[in-house]
């Protein structure tokens, strides 16, 4: 008996202008089809049933991945991430600014822990990664842009759940504050994904080439982040 086509795979669809469907095993463990307006559910179940080994596989690789994910302490000593470093953190009094990155440290208004806890210093972590991307991340597809061979019409960095970055069908590009955490190269190789999406939406062997054009070592940028995607957190 195969006990694995009597399992039910629970995914969720999102329909769009676009001409084929493509499954993506999201940063959560959660199934997600990208399919065109025009395709049946009926069509959607026969695609899911043809992808069940890899589903499998590629949910069995998450589980592996988050099976090693780094929880961190807001006290002294603690590393935090930013730009694929990892920096001390330090707690202190005298600073207006609730969190700054300065002599090699993060340093953090010890008051944040002391009357919000983990939450209000998140917070800080989060708000301080978001205005930092907005800045970096922006430069990046203004280098980017004119080598993908597209115009972009805004660029955000936000919190996007478990997504990288997201490209809507009218050209606005947003980035996970999160990306401020992995290297350099790692950025650049989110930007250059998003930035040809604005050429091709789906995932297919056309938009792999456009990535390659600009990024001829995106694999292995890619399998890093495939690898250390879930240790990117505060």
């Amino acid at each position: 008996m195969n006990t694995q086509q009597e399992q039910t795979i629970d995914y969720k669809v999102i329909r769009s202008h676009r001409r084929t469907a493509d499954i993506i095993v999201e940063r959560d463990g959660s199934v997600l089809v990208r399919a065109p307006e025009t395709l049946s559910d009926r069509r959607i179940q026969d695609i899911i049933e043809s992808k069940r080994y890899w589903i499998y596989k590629t949910l069995a690789a998450w589980r592996d991945l988050n099976a090693s994910r780094v929880f961190r302490e807001y006290r002294n000593g603690e590393g935090f991430l930013y730009l694929g470093r990892s920096y001390r953190l330090l707690l202190v009094f005298d600073q207006e600014e609730p969190l700054l990155l300065k002599n090699g440290r993060f340093c953090l208004r010890r008051e944040i822990i002391e009357t919000g806890a983990v939450e209000a210093a998140r917070a800080a972590f989060r708000t301080y990664y978001t205005d930092r991307g907005r800045e970096r991340i922006k430069q990046r597809v203004e280098y980017y842009a004119p080598k993908v061979g597209v115009l972009p019409c805004s660029v955000d960095v936000r919190d996007l759940g478990y997504r990288w970055a997201s490209c809507s069908p009218t050209g606005d590009l947003a980035f996970h504050w999160k990306c401020m955490l992995a290297p350099q190269t790692i950025i650049d190789y989110i930007v250059v994904h998003e930035l040809c999406h604005l050429h091709q939406r789906d995932h297919t062997d056309a938009f792999w080439n456009e990535v390659d054009k600009v990024l001829p070592t995106y694999r292995e940028r890619k399998e890093w982040l495939r690898k250390h995607g879930a240790g990117l957190d505060v």
